[in-house]
């Protein structure tokens, strides 16, 4: 680990340390990486490179005309991108939706974008975490005695099975 030193004014200081506190850091080191990581995640989020893991999350009038089959058409339309979806009723006429996605930062914000500029959506918001890929298979349990057998993801054409290629995200360190 390499070792940097930093200057504060006292002011400065004593605020940094209220928040190291509030928010149960053991240390100044680590609150500083934490906030280094953070910056640095959202530095590359901005560039819009890379991939990431997303969570978009807005607010609709479900009465405004089409506005839910337009919504469902649009993942759909997107499915590469979209994990997961969340609804939720909050009274007789607002709905809010999670859209949990995964792909290339620009085709996500895009995605997003699109999403909350439909007429009726209301309080959308993104938020972006920057993953890196690595491509490959992985393994799954699959007998009774706990052995891990991997499996291939291509095209079987003998068999009609459709295996897709993924890769394996995990975030930035």
């Amino acid at each position: 680990m390499e070792r940097i030193t930093i200057s504060l004014d006292e002011p400065l200081a004593l605020e940094f340390d209220r928040l190291i506190a509030r928010r149960g850091y053991e240390n100044r080191s680590e609150a500083i990486r934490d906030l280094l990581r953070r910056e640095l995640e959202s530095d590359r989020a901005r560039e819009g490179s890379g991939h990431c893991v997303a969570n978009l999350s807005y607010v609709y009038n479900h009465h405004e005309r089409d506005l839910g089959e337009r919504l469902t058409r649009t993942q759909h339309a997107h499915h590469d991108l979209c994990v997961s979806t969340m609804h939720a009723h909050l009274d007789h006429e607002e709905c809010l939706e999670t859209v949990i996605l995964r792909g290339p930062v620009r085709a996500v914000r895009e995605f997003a974008q699109a999403i909350i500029a439909e007429r009726g959506v209301r309080h959308g918001s993104l938020n972006v975490i920057s993953v890196s890929v690595s491509p490959g298979g992985h393994h799954h349990l699959h007998d009774e005695h706990g052995h891990a057998h991997g499996h291939e993801h291509e095209h079987d054409h003998d068999h009609g099975h459709a295996h897709h290629d993924h890769v394996h995200l995990k975030p930035r360190g």
